[in-house]
């Protein structure tokens, strides 16, 4: 407190790391440890992955089930326009499930979705 009156042009971050330098040193201790464990977790390589929501990914029982439900939705929603009816029954035969996952590896419920909305968009309109 003295040293701060008679040098009043010293700076309040430089007397805040003066005393913080001079009192506990189990706190900084525990930063050091903190740090290099910190370091350790960061230096680990594991592979860039992204899951959202942790989804299980789809059976080719799963997708073949669902691509006849979707389609079987489209065709009771266009039931007045023949040709997109008969359109999408071709669509369906032809539909090959394990090219299908091929193209479209490791999907997930809402993956199926916006591939398949993809794919018979273009019969619908």
């Amino acid at each position: 407190m003295f040293n701060f009156i008679n040098n009043f042009f010293r700076s309040a971050e430089q007397q805040s790391v003066e005393s913080s330098n001079s009192s506990d040193d189990g706190n900084h201790k525990k930063e050091k440890e903190q740090k290099k464990e910190e370091k350790k977790y960061l230096e680990k390589e594991e592979p860039d992955e992204v899951r959202i929501g942790g989804r299980p990914e789809l059976t080719e029982e799963e997708v073949w089930a669902m691509t006849v439900d979707y389609v079987n939705k489209l065709k009771a929603a266009n039931a007045d326009r023949e040709k997109v009816v008969a359109k999408l029954d071709k669509y369906l035969e032809k539909f090959n499930v394990k090219k299908f996952m091929k193209n479209n590896p490791h999907m997930t419920h809402p993956d199926f979705y916006m591939v398949i909305f993809n794919e018979t968009d273009s019969i619908v309109n």
